[in-house]
């Protein structure tokens, strides 16, 4: 299966938390897991914030950045997404950033995986909940 992947759910490959399990489901090679330059940076400050609130030591932080850099995740430049994820952040209240990944998984025609329940929420009940998959809903 393709997937797009957020970093909210990303991050719960590293870090023992609330569907952790579920996440690491996405780890298996059949699947192909695509996202924006987007995580990247996203993906870092997240580790950082647990580093500065000593949820995570400095090495921990380095050695998740190091992990999630070789988990294969394909990056796509986000130059072509920026239309549309605009687009879709006026129209649903959402932000910009949370629509980069939706309109990835729209142009891929495939899922989103999320652990943005904020984000999910808002759509879940729209047409866009055909490429919208909780990570607590991954089987």
């Amino acid at each position: 299966m393709i997937y797009v992947v957020d970093a909210s759910a990303a991050v719960k490959w590293y870090v023992p938390e609330q569907y952790s399990d579920e996440a690491e489901l996405l780890l298996d090679t059949q699947h192909e897991l695509f996202a924006p330059e987007l995580i990247l940076p996203e993906v870092g400050n997240i580790i950082w914030k647990k580093v500065r609130r000593a949820e995570l030591t400095e090495a921990e932080g380095n050695k998740i950045i190091k992990a999630f850099q070789a988990a294969g995740v394909v990056t796509i430049p986000h130059t072509n997404l920026l239309s549309a994820a605009y687009t879709g952040a006026v129209l649903s209240g959402q932000t910009v950033y949370d629509w980069t990944y939706l309109a990835l998984a729209l142009s891929l025609n495939c899922e989103f995986v999320t652990a943005d329940e904020k984000f999910y929420r808002a759509l879940e009940a729209t047409r866009l909940k055909r490429n919208l998959l909780w990570v607590g809903d991954l089987q």
